[in-house]
């Protein structure tokens, strides 16, 4: 038993109240601290828990279902093993796990997260719980697989664009290139304006991550919504998936009867490509074309091993609208998919809200993990309070925390410019520390094995008082280190805020050296 690991006798809190201890793994590393543990339940990886929070009461429990329980056809059980048809080619990434085998990007996977086997990752992607967006295409150019999953750490997304008011290909790619250098896991290109084919090929071509976008933007280019022919949706889909896109966003989920349910909203439908199919679905009398076209959607995004990212097209966009009756008819609509898309051997994460109050988080991300059977959840924050345009990456990072904590896998961050305008580079950079520090938190809290290591030495280098390695282990040592008074210096054992006399730290290591004798205390 390792040291991590070894029971902790807990200490007596005041009232003889118990300390709220589920069984996770004590998150100190290498015996440092004198913090009890993790509340988070004990880990449960292979399992539908992974790494977890208690359930407060009422919450729905896992469900008992994988993507095991949705093979596709001609596939039978034999000898305790699924087996494929006579001459199947695994394709995605899914095939492979489903038939044992352990892919190079998964053994990637394994080594960028630390703490999992590569058959551990093969099991998670085999049993739907993890995904790894990594089109074939995209594979062959600068591609760092990533895993998406609640077994792995916390993903942070970033979205970068060009609109109709501005930007343009190069822009764009600095927005890349500043994703990638403050912690992003995954882009999407959201381009709406410029050259949407040239911009998207620039940004896969550039990219180290995987990256994400959503089809419906470049299918209107040019054209009304209710020009929009299944003929167009599909070679659209195909073009992109050609040129090595990694995880689609489809609205699929929006139904023609959810329509109506969002009409009683205070503020409608604030979903881009949800707002523009349920417009064709009103003008053309006709269901979602995204949904009636799933299974041929599949057959494509499997030729490529592009993984869904189901949209949710009826997310809520304020608090008044949130846990609604469209966006929950919505999310049972996407556990359906979810299922379809496992049967056709393809890769699937979940979108969620949006705007949520606090205190709802929790049952959406676990609705989610029930109804979608373990599926990665894949959120907008969620924006906690509608009242600060402006400061809405910090708004939504607080939803965000939580979120991870209860169960989501990878955060789409917010920029202060959510809301307002098209972020710039700093916006991009705020948007990515503001998400880092809720997916860090979030992995802190659940207790994944490593995750308090970066903690814990920048600690010992506050408490020795060693300026240089407190701004070299920080994220943004450049950041943090111009914050410093440059007056005092590196070699300062105290900062401006207290000065030399009254630094508590310094004061506590006179403590410490005093308490073991190796000081005269006057």
């Amino acid at each position: 038993m390792s040291e991590r690991d070894a029971p902790r006798r807990p200490h007596p809190v005041p009232g003889g109240f118990p300390l709220p201890l589920h069984g996770a793994g004590n998150p100190l590393s290498r015996g440092r601290g004198t913090s009890p543990g993790s509340f988070a339940l004990a880990a449960d990886v292979g399992g539908p828990l992974a790494y977890s929070s208690p359930d407060t009461p009422g919450m729905p429990g896992p469900s008992d279902k994988t993507a095991w329980d949705f093979m596709p056809d001609g596939w039978a059980m034999a000898d305790g093993r699924w087996r494929p048809p006579a001459r199947f080619e695994p394709v995605t990434q899914l095939d492979y796990a489903r038939l044992g085998i352990v892919t190079p990007e998964m053994k990637r996977v394994a080594e960028r997260e630390g703490h999992l086997a590569p058959e551990r990752v093969r099991d998670e992607v085999a049993a739907g719980r993890m995904i790894i967006p990594a089109n074939r295409r995209h594979l062959r150019g600068k591609l760092d697989p990533a895993g998406i999953g609640r077994a792995g750490h916390t993903k942070v997304n970033a979205n970068i664009g060009a609109s109709p008011e501005g930007s343009g290909t190069a822009c764009e790619l600095e927005k890349l290139a500043w994703a990638q250098r403050w912690g992003a896991d995954a882009v999407m290109d959201l381009s709406t304006g410029a050259d949407l084919d040239l911009t998207r090929e620039a940004v896969i071509a550039a990219s180290t991550l995987p990256v994400g976008t959503v089809p419906i933007y470049s299918m209107i280019a040019g054209r009304r919504i209710e020009e929009l022919t299944e003929r167009m949706i599909l070679d659209e889909i195909e073009h992109q998936a050609a040129q090595g896109v990694d995880f689609f966003t489809i609205h699929a989920g929006v139904r023609r009867e959810h329509v109506p349910l969002a009409a009683q909203r205070l503020i409608g439908i604030v979903s881009r490509g949800g707002s523009l199919l349920a417009k064709w679905m009103l003008v053309r009398g006709r269901e979602n074309p995204m949904y009636a076209l799933f299974d041929e959607i599949c057959a494509i995004v499997r030729r490529y091993d592009v993984a869904f990212s189901l949209g949710d097209g009826l997310r809520p966009g304020a608090l008044a609208d949130a846990t609604d009756e469209a966006q929950l008819a919505e999310l049972g609509t996407l556990g359906e998919l979810t299922e379809r898309a496992w049967r056709h051997g393809c890769q699937v994460m979940v979108e969620g809200p949006g705007h949520v109050p606090f205190d709802q988080i929790e049952l959406n991300i676990k609705l989610e993990r029930r109804l979608c059977h373990g599926a990665p959840f894949y959120v907008l924050g969620p924006v906690v309070t509608d009242v600060f345009p402006g400061y809405d990456h910090i708004t939504s990072c607080i939803g965000a925390t939580a979120a991870a904590y209860h169960g989501a896998a990878m955060l789409c961050y917010v920029t202060p410019k959510e809301h307002v305008g098209l972020p710039r580079l700093d916006d991009v950079k705020q948007g990515c520390v503001a998400y880092k520090i809720a997916a860090h938190a979030a992995d802190v809290a659940l207790g994944i094995p490593g995750a308090r290591d970066w903690d814990d030495e920048l600690t010992a280098a506050r408490a020795a008082l060693d300026w240089e390695k407190h701004f070299a282990l920080a994220f943004d040592p450049e950041g943090a280190r111009a914050l410093r008074d440059e007056h005092l210096g590196l070699g300062a054992d105290y900062c401006s805020m207290c000065g030399r006399d009254w630094c508590a730290v310094r004061i506590s290591n006179e403590v410490g050296a005093t308490a073991a004798g190796q000081r005269d205390p006057r």
